[in-house]
């Protein structure tokens, strides 16, 4: 969803200095989504490659309800997702179900999450 979800707000920002940003932030979450991959083959599993349901459903209510065209309104939404749907469902999902290294890398993970949203609530505050 988090991938899908910027390339959304960077299409929207295309004249905006804050594209850049949330370009950088789009490439860390490509990266991850490529240590994830590589971790869940070297379990034996096979990593998905789409949103999955409730990404379709969280980007669809959104389409939906929410019209973010301000560079404010962008930056909350952002913060937004990467709260509910990157930090605390992943908590919630990998609680008491990991092995040790998978625990320390999703716990890497949220941490660079974690940094994204500090540097998207500071540049509210900028």
């Amino acid at each position: 969803m988090a991938i899908n979800a910027y390339e959304h707000f960077i299409k929207k920002l295309q004249h905006s200095s804050l594209k850049d940003s949330f370009i950088s932030i789009q490439k860390d979450l490509k990266n991850t989504a490529i240590i994830i991959s590589e971790r869940i083959q070297n379990l034996g599993g096979a990593p998905v490659t789409s949103e999955g349901i409730i990404g379709k459903v969280e980007a669809g209510i959104v389409n939906l309800f929410e019209n973010h065209n301000t560079e404010e309104e962008i930056i909350k939404h952002a913060i937004k997702g990467e709260n509910i749907y990157g930090i605390r469902m992943s908590e919630d999902l990998v609680r008491g179900k990991l092995d040790e290294e998978s625990l320390n890398l999703v716990h890497k993970i949220l941490d660079k999450d974690r940094e994204h949203v500090d540097y998207l609530k500071s540049l509210l505050h900028s």
